[in-house]
């Protein structure tokens, strides 16, 4: 049986974290594609050098051609700007669409069967114009927002109790953005509900930061956005695709009639498998958090109608 393709375009930080994981976990043969003369090549070349360390039996490659992803299993896109200090997300939003309708259409030519997943900003006008691009199915287009999301404010409410991290398990929906909606009212630690250990004022607090990390990170790092944790989520969502594992993730998934959305991509929690999005899972919100998010579909429509606008093809 041969091994399963994994295309990265961007060769960026997440791109190269994302080879490393990739082949950590032997997942597939991996192919890093970039515009940047040398950067797939030599990142590729670096943890190939490595893999009697790992130990990784994966194949690792770097092209500035898009023909080098022809017949990939799975194609994750980091391609595009990176914040800066000051920058909103929805900031990258014109020179990004450019890009992504690029990729999109390479991939399209090049790998019609794929299972794609976006990273680059802002989330999910990218995702959408990706799915507009290739005409893939819905269920073969998503985005890689509310694992991450649900990681940070997982990790966010464990640093305040002072547990482990892996026994935090929370949910955050939504759009990829400053109206995020973190869902306090569902996260547990060790099954223990959250809302029984942290008063109100402390979650709203942790919530409150979740939504802002990412744009923490830029200003701590000056000179790049985070790629470490945005770049194991992608590959999460990758394993859940290439071992069929079912697993219930939250992520950017075009809706059509769920949580009364249609033809918007947003973050939902949905069973991820062989198929991509194989389920969305509706979860009961209550008021005060339909109207959340409520909020953050109107931010994420504003977007797409901008998209819709003013990118053709």
């Amino acid at each position: 049986m041969s091994r399963k393709k994994i295309a990265l375009v961007g060769a960026g930080q997440i791109g190269g974290t994302m080879a490393l994981l990739a082949a950590q976990k032997e997942l597939g043969d991996v192919v890093t594609i970039d515009i940047a003369e040398g950067v797939p090549q030599g990142k590729s070349l670096d943890i190939t050098h490595g893999a009697t360390v790992i130990p990784s039996s994966s194949s690792l490659t770097g092209s500035n051609d898009y023909s080098a992803m022809k017949d990939a299993d799975v194609i994750i896109v980091t391609a595009g700007l990176p914040r800066k200090p000051g920058m909103s997300r929805d900031d990258l939003l014109e020179v990004n669409c450019g890009i992504i309708k690029s990729v999109g259409e390479n991939i399209k030519e090049q790998a019609p069967n794929a299972f794609v997943i976006v990273v680059t900003n802002p989330l999910d006008a990218m995702v959408y114009l990706m799915q507009k691009v290739t005409g893939f199915p819905a269920e073969k287009v998503c985005g890689m927002a509310g694992v991450l999301d649900s990681s940070r404010f997982s990790s966010l409410i464990a640093l305040e109790l002072g547990i482990a991290a892996e026994d935090v398990t929370a949910m955050v929906m939504g759009g990829h953005g400053d109206t995020m909606v973190p869902l306090t009212r569902y996260a547990t630690a060790g099954g223990v509900p959250v809302t029984q250990l942290l008063d109100a004022e402390t979650l709203e607090a942790i919530a409150a930061r979740t939504a802002k990390s990412g744009g923490e990170i830029v200003g701590l790092l000056k000179t790049g956005s985070a790629f470490y944790s945005p770049a194991l989520s992608a590959i999460k969502m990758a394993e859940a695709f290439l071992k069929d594992k079912k697993n219930v993730l939250t992520c950017a998934a075009k809706l059509s009639g769920e949580y009364g959305v249609d033809g918007l991509y947003s973050g939902v929690p949905v069973v991820m498998g062989a198929g991509g999005v194989e389920k969305i899972i509706e979860v009961e919100l209550d008021a005060t958090e339909k109207a959340a998010f409520d909020v953050s579909i109107a931010a994420v429509k504003d977007l797409t109608e901008w998209v819709e606008s003013n990118v053709k093809g």
